[in-house]
């Protein structure tokens, strides 16, 4: 800092950018996309490695992968449940049965379902995940959009109207069941 031959002070230049930087702050930032939870008690940051697995988790191969896996372990215990219920052979003609033919008959009944609710779990999850990325928004409408596409898909089918009947009944479901969960 020099001094004026009329008293005042003159800041050099180097002094002037100083100062900007103490009060604005340096172009230099800390991390990234920094997210803070929202909860009670110390803010963590979050790692970078911590960012990748969340965002692993919230993808849409994910989140349709699982829910492939859990329809199919939810369709293999009813279908399971439903062939201890349900006889196969009926009629004048039925015979005993032995073990070995219960016991193949409870399997691709088991299957059967297994496999009917791993594809309905994945394209609902798949679809659901499209349209809330494409939307922006998490709502209820999602679940909607996705219940409409979805049994329209799986009564297309059987044809034109029971595609409708579908889409509509199981666009319905899914929004009561939306509602129920967030309520």
């Amino acid at each position: 800092m020099e001094k004026e031959s009329n008293g005042k002070l003159k800041f050099t230049q180097e002094e002037w950018d100083n100062i900007g930087k103490y009060l604005v702050g340096n172009s230099q930032r800390f991390r990234e996309n920094i997210i803070i939870p929202k909860s009670v008690g110390p803010v963590k940051i979050k790692t970078r490695e911590e960012k990748l697995i969340e965002a692993g988790f919230d993808s849409c191969v994910f989140k349709s992968f699982m829910s492939c896996v859990l329809g199919y372990g939810l369709g293999a215990a009813i279908g399971l449940f439903s062939a201890s219920v349900n006889p196969t052979i009926t009629g004048a003609d039925a015979k005993q049965q032995t073990a070995r033919e219960v016991l193949r008959d409870m399997k691709n009944t088991t299957l059967g379902y297994a496999k009917n609710f791993a594809m309905i779990g994945a394209v609902f999850a798949a679809v659901e995940c499209t349209i809330e990325s494409y939307r922006g928004k998490s709502d209820w409408k999602n679940g909607t959009y996705a219940g409409a596409v979805t049994g329209g898909m799986i009564g297309l089918r059987a044809g034109i109207k029971a595609g409708m009947i579908g889409a509509a009944g199981f666009a319905a479901f899914s929004t009561v069941i939306d509602y129920y969960m967030r309520h």
